[in-house]
This record gives C-alpha cells, sequence and structure tokens, in this order.
C-alpha cells in the first residue's frame, strides 16, 4: 500500500482509528480577525488518529482548583508567538502578547464497562483513564476513553481578548463554530451506576465573554485561570513533573515570576490534608469571584468572593442580600456561621432553578461535592448574626 493510501485510510477512519497513523499539522495560525469557521483552521490541538494531540509549542497547563462545569474534564493549553512571553502579574490575569491563542477542550470519560453511545458520560474526577500518556505524560487525550464536548477559543487580538466556542461533531474529527451556543442532552453515570440526566450547554460568543469581564464600565474580558495562584502547581509533562510557573519560565513565555514558593498559590479544593477554609476560599474564588468582586459584573452585590477577601461581610458573612426575592430562600443573611442550611450561600449552589442558582450560568448540575465543602466551612465558623444588623 502506498503512503498516500495509508494516510487517506487514517483519514477516513476518523478519530478513533486503532491504528497508530499520525500526521504533520501546519503551524498554529493566528487570526488577526474573523471568525475561522472550524478549530481545525487554528492548528492549536487536533484530533489526529486515535487522540486528541497538542500542536508544536502548544503548553498544556491545568488549575490548583478548576471551574465547575457540570463535571467536565478539561485539557487547558496556551500558545503565543515565537519570540513573545507573557508579563507576570502577582494577583490579576497575566499580561499575555496579541497573538496568544487560550484553548479549554471539555469532554467526559466514559462510564467504565459501557459502550460508547451518544450521551452517557462518566461523572468522575479521575484523571487516569483521560489520557494517552505518550512519554508518560498527559499531553493527549486518548480519544477511545472519552467523550469530546466543545473546545473554547480565548484569543488575545490587537483591540483585546475575544471568544469563540466550537462543538465537537459526532465522529470526533471536528469542531465548528457555534457563535450561538448549543444544548446536548448527556446524562452522568457513576461508577456505582447511578445515572444523571441533563442538559449541556455550550455558552454563545456572548455568554463566553461575559464571563470573562474583568472591568464593567470597560467591558474588558481577560482569561480567568490564567493567573500566578492558580497555575503555581506541578504539572505531568511528557518531560517530567514541573512547576507551571517554572516551566513556563524556562520556555521564555512567562517573565518576571518570582520564585514558585514567593508566588500567590490556591489550595486544591479537594486535597483533605489542606484546611477547609483555604480550600473553601479557592473554591469560591475560581467559581464566583470573576463576577463577584469591585469591578465584576456582579459588584452591585457588594459580595467579594475572591481570595484576596477578608473574612467578613465581604465573602457574606452576616451580610443581608442586596435584592430579596425567591432567590434568598426566605433566608435573612449570604451567610449564618455555623448553619450552612440558614444561609443563602449554598443555597443558591445547590439550586438549579434559573433565577435562583449560582452561578447563573455555566452548569445545569449540581456540584454536591462543591456544595458540600461550602456547608463544611460555613459549620466550622464561629460567632452569631444579628438579626437586626
Amino acid at each position: 500500500m502506498s503512503l498516500s493510501w495509508a494516510r487517506l485510510l487514517c483519514i477516513c477512519s476518523g478519530a478513533l482509528a486503532l491504528i497508530a497513523c499520525g500526521r504533520t499539522p501546519q503551524p498554529v495560525h493566528f487570526f488577526a480577525d474573523g471568525r475561522p469557521p472550524k478549530l481545525s483552521d487554528w492548528q492549536v490541538v487536533y484530533a489526529d488518529g486515535g487522540k486528541l494531540a497538542l500542536n508544536k509549542g502548544v503548553i498544556p497547563y491545568d488549575l490548583n482548583t478548576p471551574l465547575f462545569s457540570d463535571y467536565a474534564h478539561k485539557l487547558r493549553t496556551v500558545w503565543m508567538p515565537g519570540g513573545t512571553a507573557a508579563k507576570y502579574v502577582a494577583d490579576e490575569s497575566f499580561d499575555f502578547p496579541v497573538g496568544t491563542i487560550i484553548t479549554k477542550t471539555f469532554y467526559y470519560p466514559l462510564p467504565q464497562g459501557a459502550a460508547r453511545d451518544a450521551k452517557s458520560v462518566a461523572r468522575t474526577y479521575d484523571q487516569s483513564r483521560d489520557f494517552a500518556h505518550d512519554g508518560g505524560g498527559a499531553e493527549a487525550l486518548n480519544l477511545a476513553n472519552v467523550h469530546l464536548i466543545e473546545t473554547r477559543v480565548l484569543v488575545r487580538r490587537a483591540k483585546g481578548w475575544e471568544a469563540f466556542p466550537y462543538v465537537w461533531n459526532a465522529s470526533q474529527t471536528e469542531a465548528e463554530l457555534a457563535r450561538t451556543g448549543d444544548a446536548l442532552a448527556l446524562e452522568l453515570v457513576s461508577d456505582d451506576g447511578a445515572r444523571e440526566a441533563f442538559t449541556y450547554v455550550v455558552p454563545n460568543e456572548n455568554q463566553c465573554a461575559g464571563c470573562h469581564v474583568v472591568d464593567l464600565k470597560t467591558k474588558a474580558i481577560a482569561p480567568i485561570g490564567a493567573k500566578a495562584r492558580h497555575l503555581n502547581r506541578d504539572y505531568d509533562y511528557s518531560t517530567g513533573s514541573e512547576n507551571q510557573l517554572v516551566h513556563w519560565t524556562k520556555l521564555g513565555i512567562l517573565t518576571g515570576a518570582p520564585d514558585a514558593a514567593n508566588a500567590p498559590r490556591n489550595a486544591n479544593w479537594r486535597d483533605p490534608q489542606q484546611p477547609v477554609d483555604t480550600r473553601a476560599r479557592a473554591y469560591l474564588d475560581v467559581n464566583c469571584g470573576h463576577c463577584h468582586n469591585a469591578k465584576g459584573p456582579a459588584n452591585t452585590t457588594a459580595l467579594d468572593l475572591t481570595a484576596f477577601a477578608e473574612s467578613d461581610r465581604h465573602v457574606g458573612v452576616c451580610k443581608p442580600p442586596v435584592a430579596a426575592g425567591r432567590g434568598t430562600g426566605d433566608h435573612i443573611f449570604d451567610i449564618v456561621p455555623g448553619k450552612p442550611a440558614d444561609s443563602i450561600l449554598p443555597y443558591r449552589m445547590q439550586s438549579n432553578e434559573e433565577g435562583v442558582m449560582m452561578p447563573e450560568q455555566g452548569r445545569s448540575t449540581t456540584h454536591r461535592e462543591g456544595v458540600h465543602l461550602i456547608e463544611q466551612w460555613i459549620s466550622a465558623m464561629s460567632g452569631a448574626c444579628n438579626s437586626l444588623s
């Protein structure tokens, strides 16, 4: 068989082909304007034989505590044009150069022992079955083990950041631009066989940008996860495990970063060895703090859920809500020390009802483990609220 026919067979077999048949991609393509119709136009991540691969110069990364998105797993990447680098910023998103492309691919492992179908996905945090482990690192997704949902592209253009959602097709070979978003009927399957049907919502372009607003006055948007406190952790690269800030500095794509020990670091919300307070604050920071801060879209609530807010009324302790209504669940305070059942914060986190649930978008299911963490945090608080305050 000639090489050209072998290549054709690989392409026609799709992303789930069992044969080893790689391809050499074109270089990453930065589009200074416009909306490329296909994810492959960017050449950042691409389906290649049996894996979702990263192009040359594309760096994977992860967060200490990630944003919850209906139990979806995420492969995050960053790419910058040659000879450019991001500038370190201690508390906010790094200052990335024009041409930077950040991607986040949302996917689910397949349920254990179940045949692949169009809607069944695993409800798990176990990443051991996600990756191809090429060379020992987690830098490629094994498409025999996962179901790709969407890839969001955040690109730094001359006029600022822009966001584009791409939805993967049923054959898992390509993702196409979904400017108006999408809704997918899926079913979470736990290892014990329990099932939960839900609708996975792919945000439209405006919703993508809305979550990334860092200043309500200017409407400027920026990455959420690309901050020192989220990135200051080790990553299992194919070359070995290394701190991400150190790795980026060595690669020359980050300048001005201090030693990792002197950089901010959020807790891992799932690490039982860390105090519940630091875990809860890290969880609220990444899930809520991008809106609930002094400049964010929810600044009128006077609720600051970033990692830097004082542990008082700023985070909701004995603070009445700005607006009443069904979103309060008839509770008086955002947080009542020692009484999570009387607190608005976990009530809204647990709800899936429109107009009540928090966050307002980005999920259709309740993050039970996250709610439990916040309830533990509130239960451990001391003090009491004055009903007249």
